[in-house]
Parts: structure tokens; sequence; C-alpha cells
């Protein structure tokens, strides 16, 4: 009480104020770092009970929208070399090249692990990813299937058969993918935005709370697809991943993979603009994320923004002794994340983030303020 009547002597109801402002904000910050996010470097799968005897044969299903060269001879080839006995590769063609597809289809003469699929492209009648993975999953030859992209390539040797050992433990399997390392500013901040943002999901999903996947690298079993009666939201091209888990989520059956060896690297196609127009369309669909998901993603951004701003004015206005109180609680705050954001990148194979990791936790809140405003402008490339 005593300490409390001096404080208020020294430095008014502003200053007791602004400090406890300052304490609450904080507390909220090393709560979301340290308790929540910070389950993800001790996650151990294997703590779940099991729900199959061995690892099940792997269907991979790859749409294919155009007539990618650069997949077929650099990509797919490290796909096939996964050092797992007893997989398939579906790739899904929409397209109306022939001869590509021919070309495609010799590849099993060599690959018998290859198993191709067309669909007549059409302009009149657009083919969205869903109505390509719906064939896809058709097509495959077996129950347990892994969906990714394209423009992925497996970082090691052992993804495939990391993420069967997720199918041991559960129907859905839900894998990481982080984004191809280059040279630049803003390749750091879309590496660092999407393993941050894949942090907050898998946080919940590790506590048994999932509610999306990445479309990357994630899969499910086809009774459970067929049980939902497939793909919802057939009036939007995005949301076979995000919108899709929460129908077939059930009796905890979701087995999450974490592993630096059962990772994706996703390949670029352009800067800062290419990013944000990306997160703009598939960030159409955070609306119908659950409201606890959504409340978690804004108090930590929130929190964060309030407490750079409530430093900001203490070492603006406050005495001397005030403001180095009010940095040592900055530098302790920056202190545990940077700690947290070490781990979570080691656990997720990530490299060169936590050194750098001061700029974007100032810049994000300022692109992330950029893409609700975005946001508020509805993406015709989103609906049907």
């Amino acid at each position: 009480m005593q300490f409390f009547e001096s404080f208020l002597a020294c430095y008014g109801w502003e200053g007791a104020a602004l400090a406890g402002v300052l304490s609450l904000l904080l507390g909220v910050q090393l709560h979301y770092y340290i308790f929540a996010c910070g389950r993800i470097p001790g996650y151990k799968n294997s703590r779940r009970p099991k729900r199959l005897d061995a690892e099940p044969p792997i269907s991979v299903i790859v749409p294919m929208f155009s007539e990618d060269y650069a997949f077929v001879e650099e990509r797919l080839p490290l796909m096939l070399a996964q050092s797992y006995p007893d997989f398939e590769i579906v790739i899904v063609y929409v397209g109306r090249d022939n001869d590509f597809y021919e070309d495609l289809e010799r590849l099993k003469n060599t690959f018998p692990q290859i198993a191709t699929t067309k669909i007549l492209l059409d302009p009149r009648f657009p083919i969205s990813r869903k109505m390509a993975l719906n064939v896809g999953i058709k097509s495959a030859h077996c129950e347990h299937m892994v969906f990714t992209s394209t423009d992925c390539v497996p970082t090691s040797d052992r993804w495939l058969s990391l993420m069967a050992k997720g199918f041991v433990r559960g129907d859905i399997v839900l894998g990481y993918c982080g984004i191809e390392r280059t040279k630049g500013l803003a390749n750091y901040l879309m590496r660092t935005w999407r393993m941050m943002h894949a942090a907050a999901w898998l946080a919940r999903a590790v506590r048994r709370r999932p509610y999306r996947a990445m479309f990357q690298n994630y899969g499910f079993t086809k009774r459970l697809y067929f049980g939902a009666n497939g793909f919802n939201c057939l009036n939007m091209n995005i949301g076979e991943d995000d919108l899709f888990l929460p129908r077939i989520l059930a009796d905890d059956n979701a087995s999450v993979v974490l592993s630096p060896r059962a990772t994706l690297s996703e390949k670029t196609w352009g800067g800062m603009g290419w990013w944000m127009s990306r997160l703009r369309y598939y960030g159409s669909a955070a609306a119908f994320y659950p409201q606890a998901a959504r409340n978690s993603a804004a108090w930590e951004i929130g929190s964060r923004t309030l407490f750079f701003l409530a430093l900001l004015v203490a070492v603006a206005v406050m005495p001397l002794e005030y403001k180095l109180a009010a940095a040592a609680l900055g530098l302790i705050r920056y202190l545990v994340v940077a700690i947290e954001v070490r781990r979570i990148a080691r656990r997720l194979g990530e490299r060169g983030i936590a050194g750098r990791y001061a700029i974007y936790d100032l810049l994000e809140p300022l692109l992330a303020l950029v893409l609700r405003l975005m946001l508020l402008r509805k993406d015709r490339r989103v609906w049907r």
C-alpha cells in the first residue's frame, strides 16, 4: 500500500494507469507465447492412442491446373523418392493439352506409383480445386489420402512416412508447409507470417481443438469424406481445408504431425504484392472460423499493438526511471517471444526466423491492418 501511494505521488494516476496497462498487456502476450504456442515445440503425437496397427497405404492427390513442366521435372521426382513402401501419386490434370497429358501417362511406364486422370478445361465452366480434388479422391485406390499442391516440394524423403504414422493415431492428419527461403525482406516477412499464423492454429490443434488445416499438407480418409457427402461451401473456390475440416472432426480424430522432416516448402511467385493478394484470397474464409479462434488471433495482435503504443507513450512522456522500467518490460517480452519463436521454428524446420524477428514483430500489425482493409472489399475470385 505504501509503495502504491509513493508511486501515485511520483507519477500520478496517469502513470499508475499506464503501468497497469503495460503489465496487463505483457501478461496477455506472455500467456499467448508461453502457454499457447509454447506447447508446439514439446508436442508428441505418440501420446495419442493408436487406431491402426501399422502405417497404411497412402494416396497423394495433386491437382494440376496448367502444363506445369517444372513440377513434373523438379518437384514430382522428390515426391516419388519418398522412403515409404506403399503409396501412389494421383495427378488430376485440368487442361486441354492432350500431348502434355499423354506425357504424364507415359510416366507410369517408369514410375508405377503414378496414377493420372484428366478434367477437360472449358472456359464456360471453371473448375475449382474442390472439383479437381473430388475427382482425385474418387480415382484414389487407397483409403488414406494426403493432399498437396504442384507448387510444393517435400523437405525430406521421410515426409510421407511421417504423415502415414499420423494416420496410425487419427483419421485426419494435419501437417505444416512453409515458404521457400530466398533473399530479401519480403521473403522473410512471407516465411515468418506463414509460420506464425500456422503456429496459431497448430497451438489449438495440439490442445485437441483443431479447426483448420493447410491444403498443401494434410490428409483424411475416404470414409470421412464420403460420410460428409463431399466438400461444403461449394459456392466458394476456397475452403477445402479450413472450412471442410469442421465437418469431419469428431471424437478427437485429428492427428498433428510436427517434425522438420514432415514439412513441405511452397514456391513463391512474386513479392509482397502477390503475397497480400494471396492472403486476401484465402483470408475470405476466416469470417467462417470458430469465434474462439478468431478471438484468440485478435487478442494476440491487439494486445501486441496496444503494448507497443503504451511503451511508446511511457518512453516519450514519463521520467527517466519510468522509461527504463518500461524499456525493461519491453525487453522481457521480446526475449520471451524470441526464445519461443526459435523453439517453434526448430520444430517446424524453419531457418533464419528468430534472428530478425523484431522486424516482423513491429511490421505485422501494420500488414494485418492493410489486410483487414483489403478484406472489406469482396474478392470476386473467391465466389462462384
